[in-house]
C-alpha cells in the first residue's frame, strides 16, 4: 500500500490538506491524537497528554487505523502523522517514549516519504491545541528533527493557500510513483 505522511506543526493545516485529499477520492488515515484527547477530556482528564500512558494510547489507535487503511490495496493513501509524531510529541513533552512506540518506528517500512507542512503563521486554540505560536514552531522543528533522525525523506510544504498545497502534493506524489516505477 503507498501511503505517505502529513505531518507538521500544530495547526499548520495538515487536517484541512487531508480531507480536499480525501474529497478528491484518496483514502485517509484520521490522526490519533487528537481523537485519545478528546475522549479522555470528555471523560473528566482535562490534559490526557500529561498522563503516563497518553503515548501508548494513541499508538494503539494508530495502529488500528494503520492496520484499517490496508484494505485500500494499491491505492496512495495519505496518513494524518504517525507514530514518528507521537515520538516527537513524547520529546516535545520531555516524556519517555515507550518501548512499544520505538519498536513501531522501527517497523516501519512502507510510508518514508513524508510531506512536512510548514506552519502557516499562526495558530488556532483548540481543547486539544493549547500551545502558543512560538512554542508551535520549537515543536515544528521537534518533528523536523525526528523524522530525519529516524531516516525519513521530508518534502516540504511551504504555506499558502489551500489548493497550491495539495496541488504540490499530488505533482510530488507522481512524481515518486514514475520514480518507483522506473527503478
Amino acid at each position: 500500500m503507498p501511503g505517505y505522511i502529513l505531518t507538521g506543526a500544530p495547526g499548520s493545516g495538515k487536517t484541512a490538506i487531508l480531507r480536499h485529499l480525501e474529497l478528491d477520492g484518496h483514502p485517509v488515515v484520521e490522526e490519533a491524537a487528537t481523537d485519545v484527547i478528546a475522549l479522555r477530556q470528555a471523560l473528566g482528564r482535562p490534559e490526557p497528554w500529561r498522563e503516563p500512558d497518553f503515548a501508548e494510547r494513541v499508538l494503539d489507535l494508530q495502529r488500528r487505523r494503520r492496520r484499517r487503511a490496508e484494505m485500500f490495496g494499491d491505492d496512495v493513501v495519505f496518513h494524518d502523522r504517525s507514530p514518528v509524531c507521537t515520538l516527537a510529541l513524547c520529546r516535545h513533552l520531555g516524556m519517555t517514549p515507550p518501548s512499544a512506540l520505538l519498536d513501531e518506528i522501527e517497523g516501519m517500512t512502507t510510508e518514508r516519504t513524508v510531506f512536512f507542512v510548514r506552519n502557516q503563521g499562526f495558530v488556532e486554540a483548540t481543547a486539544a491545541r493549547r500551545i502558543s505560536f512560538e512554542e508551535s514552531l520549537v515543536f515544528e522543528r521537534v518533528h523536523e528533527l525526528t523524522y530525519r533522525e529516524a531516516g525519513f525523506d521530508l518534502v516540504d510544504v511551504p504555506a499558502g493557500p489551500l489548493a497550491t498545497r495539495v496541488a504540490a502534493i499530488k505533482q510530488a506524489v507522481d512524481r515518486l510513483r514514475a520514480a518507483r516505477v522506473r527503478t
